[in-house]
């Protein structure tokens, strides 16, 4: 942080600076310059100049509130985080706060110096990591514009030299789709990675400032709804994580089907138990396995996390006290897995795009995810040598078929 901090607070109220002046000034080893909008408009003005770290916005601004005056001055290109002063603590405030842009939002009347520095720290910090995040994604374009700048010259110079000129266009044709194809998938990749980060970083941030107003016995039951929603953001971001490595080591070719012999059935029972522990209330996975025969000859870890994928999809897309049908069968030719829910199925016009990098259907646009599942379950189930079939309908539910030769 800063050495000297510019703190601009908008607020129409008089009282309400001076009692927040009063709570800056009490806040130790920080050296902090507080200046003041009491209008909507006149804080737009200000805001143009970009001359603070931080902007404090009251939710209340006369004909206007703080929200609107978050959009606008983000749309308008401001980079400084906002927190949300607001009357009241709900969770609605909360993520209608966050979805506007708001790193944080403080109760007023309960604001100490305390939560305060914390939060003006936190939200300089978070502001600063989304902004690296940014300059990536700008030095990233520069070097796709480079590389196309050189393969323009070479498409030049060959037409110069007027040898196997057909060949060689078509040649650099492909070159210059594949740079188009990369420079998408990386404005996608930021895209994502920005917005799914932000999303539970931003949960972690509200709950952990919020926990520290907890403090009593009897406020027990709050506090650990925050601890839960610190541990769900965190598990969010493990599986994104783990996503995007997993594209990686594919794409590097760094993943080897490595089979071992093994008792699918037992294995199956291990799947299905440790999900247990993410699985909606009321839902419940059925597990039943057909064929005299349970000992395979598969790689086990890639096995484990298609299954875990196709499980936790099922579960996620699907309502509370759903069940889940998992399937395992084997005969003297073929291994078959299958995987069905009663979730809300995947549109006709979607179907098609299904295990495209990044792609999502138009009905889970609200549902946190990446994209890159399927994507991955499919890769994994190519290098297996297997194959994946699956049937979907609309509101009534999905189901995916994998088969692999007994003898791969």
């Amino acid at each position: 942080m800063p050495d000297r901090i510019k703190i601009l607070l908008v607020d129409d109220d008089e009282d309400d600076f001076i009692i927040t002046r009063d709570i800056i000034q009490d806040i130790p080893g920080r050296n902090y310059l507080l200046d003041w909008a009491s209008s909507f408009d006149e804080a737009l003005r200000l805001i143009e100049h970009k001359q603070h770290d931080v902007y404090l916005v009251d939710f209340r601004l006369g004909a206007h509130d703080g929200l609107e005056l978050i959009s606008t001055a983000i749309e308008q290109g401001c980079t400084s985080p906002f927190i949300l002063l607001t009357g009241q603590s709900d969770r609605e405030t909360d993520e209608k706060a966050m979805r506007v842009g708001a790193m944080d939002y403080l109760v007023k009347g309960n604001i100490n110096p305390f939560d305060l520095e914390r939060a003006i720290r936190y939200s300089i910090d978070h502001a600063k990591s989304l902004a690296e995040i940014q300059q990536l994604n700008a030095q990233l374009e520069q070097r796709v514009e480079e590389r196309t700048q050189e393969l323009a010259a070479a498409i030049r110079k060959l037409e110069r030299t007027n040898k196997s000129l057909y060949e060689a266009e078509q040649e650099v044709r492909k070159a210059l789709q594949k740079e188009k194809e990369l420079n998408e998938l990386k404005s996608r990749f930021v895209t994502i990675a920005s917005h799914e980060f932000r999303t539970p970083l931003s949960t972690v941030l509200s709950s952990a400032s919020l926990i520290g107003k907890y403090k009593k016995t009897e406020e027990d039951e709050k506090r650990q709804k925050h601890v839960d929603r610190i541990k769900s953001s965190v598990s969010n971001l493990t599986t994104i994580l783990n996503d995007f490595l997993s594209i990686s080591r594919i794409e590097e070719g760094m993943i080897y089907n490595v089979p071992t012999t093994f008792d699918l059935q037992a294995f199956a029972e291990e799947v299905k138990d440790e999900l247990q522990g993410f699985l909606k209330e009321g839902q419940d996975i059925v597990y039943k396995h057909t064929g005299e025969q349970t000992v395979v000859n598969l790689d086990k870890q890639l096995l484990k996390n298609i299954l875990l994928n196709l499980l936790s999809n099922a579960s996620k897309y699907s309502s509370e006290g759903k069940q889940i049908f998992f399937d395992t069968s084997t005969t003297a030719d073929a291994i078959k897995i299958t995987v069905q829910d009663q979730g809300i199925g995947i549109p006709k016009a979607d179907q098609a795009h299904l295990f495209t990098p990044f792609f999502r259907a138009q009905n889970v646009t609200n549902i946190q995810g990446t994209g890159l599942g399927l994507n991955i379950v499919k890769k994994y189930i190519d290098i297996m040598n297997g194959s994946l079939f699956y049937e979907s309908e609309l509101d009534k539910g999905s189901s995916f078929t994998i088969t692999f030769p007994q003898k791969a």
